[in-house]
């Protein structure tokens, strides 16, 4: 499904965002803001670039590689060397004609730079700066480089993940990066809901740990109160049952979650065996949780006799939640997927169609879209230091003769 030429007006159509960070998480911020419809400016460094146009798999018929056309979505590109003296000044200028500014770098660089929120909020007392780091802009580990497979580590998610008789194992993205980025954004939302009131922004401080922390339910009071740690436990939840991964006749795997109590007696007659509900092993949440190995032994018994699909049938019509477990194919040729327009094809700089998700949470009256693939490398400099600067041709020679864009 190609995504719509014209679209509704979006809800950030008048936020200009300067985003500076680097890699996954301050830039998953920036990709949400502009699938709303912000106008991302992503400042980078001259030569390379965001080293995210590196990252990720290379188109088999480019050879480019695909995961920026994702991340770099609806931003614009200008290339700027902050390092340099005329780089942070022009800079400055950008950001008192911004309402956000988005920054990943370790805490005190901005500062270093002389663009720390003290500096640029005394010509722009509405600017809000969005800073994403791994371990937050204070404390004793704040200097720290934090990458999110070790603040995933921190936030309790890595000890959580694998099997009890293994090391533990990492989910095949980078799960704490865009927590944070969702955090984030969350944060850049509330911080202008609040200049609304105020007339005046203030800093957002959003860290890869903390926002895996906030993920993590009851962990910390169950041990504080209850002296319970949890512990992994692979394909399923202690004392959660049935929920887990079960085996099909044609060696794919169904997903079931049926623990609860009206939704086991259902589970249990669409298995033909309805009995099992009234068993007092199984009559209640905890004495299912209490007898899990043997639950999970009778579903898996039954979903043997069947091919996956025949049994996420049997139970979609029970009412039981059940499922296959996805690939990316089996993401494009899903009818449900089709049907909801969650996957887009949005041209790439070559034309053809590209293949992406679409924009999430969806609102009825002004969704976000995804408007084109990110940006060539500095594609919009001369624009947006023209348009928002009023620089000349000879000011944006004499930049590029000195390596500041």
């Amino acid at each position: 499904m190609t995504q719509h030429e014209t679209q509704p007006s979006t809800p950030l159509s008048d936020i200009k965002v300067l985003e500076l960070g680097q890699l996954i998480a301050g830039p998953y911020c920036g990709q949400v803001l502009a699938d709303f419809g912000a106008q991302v400016i992503k400042v980078e460094p001259p030569g390379k670039g965001d080293a995210m146009r590196q990252w990720g798999a290379a188109d088999r018929g480019t050879g480019e590689p695909l995961w920026w056309n994702v991340i770099g979505r609806n931003k614009q590109s200008i290339t700027l060397d902050l390092r340099q003296a005329r780089g942070q000044e022009l800079l400055r200028e950008l950001a008192s004609d911004a309402d956000v500014i988005i920054e990943n770098f370790r805490p005190g660089t901005m500062e270093r730079w002389g663009l720390g929120y003290d500096v640029l909020s005394q010509a722009n007392p509405g600017l809000v700066m969005v800073r994403v780091t791994g371990f937050g802009q204070d404390g004793p580990y704040a200097s720290r480089a934090g990458f999110a497979s070790v603040c995933e580590a921190m936030g309790g998610l890595r000890y959580l993940s694998g099997y009890p008789d293994r090391p533990p194992v990492r989910v095949g993205i980078s799960l704490g990066d865009t927590l944070a980025g969702l955090h984030a954004a969350l944060g850049t939302m509330m911080a202008l809901h609040q200049r609304e009131r105020t007339g005046r922004g203030q800093v957002v401080d959003s860290s890869i740990f903390e926002s895996v922390l906030a993920m993590m339910e009851s962990l910390v009071p169950e041990y504080a109160r209850a002296g319970k740690i949890r512990e992994r436990s692979g394909s399923f939840l202690k004392g959660i049952a049935p929920s887990n991964a079960y085996p099909a006749r044609d060696g794919r795997d169904v997903i079931i979650g049926a623990n609860q109590d009206t939704v086991f007696r259902r589970l249990c007659q669409a298995m033909g065996q309805p009995t099992l509900a009234d068993h007092p092993n199984y009559a209640t949440h905890r004495a299912r949780g209490e007898h899990q190995q043997v639950i999970d032994e009778l579903v898996a018994a039954w979903t043997r006799q069947h091919d996956a699909q025949q049994v996420v049938d049997i139970l979609a019509e029970a009412g039981v939640p059940a499922g296959l477990v996805y690939r990316a194919p089996d993401m494009l040729e899903d009818p449900h997927f089709q049907a909801r327009e969650a996957i887009i094809e949005v041209p790439d700089h070559h034309g053809k169609p590209l293949p992406m998700q679409n924009v999430f949470p969806r609102l009825s009256t002004s969704p976000g879209s995804v408007r084109h693939v990110g940006p060539a490398l500095g594609e919009h400099t001369e624009a947006i230091l023209t348009g928002w600067l009023g620089l000349g041709t000879d000011d944006l020679d004499a930049l590029r003769d000195n390596h500041v864009i």
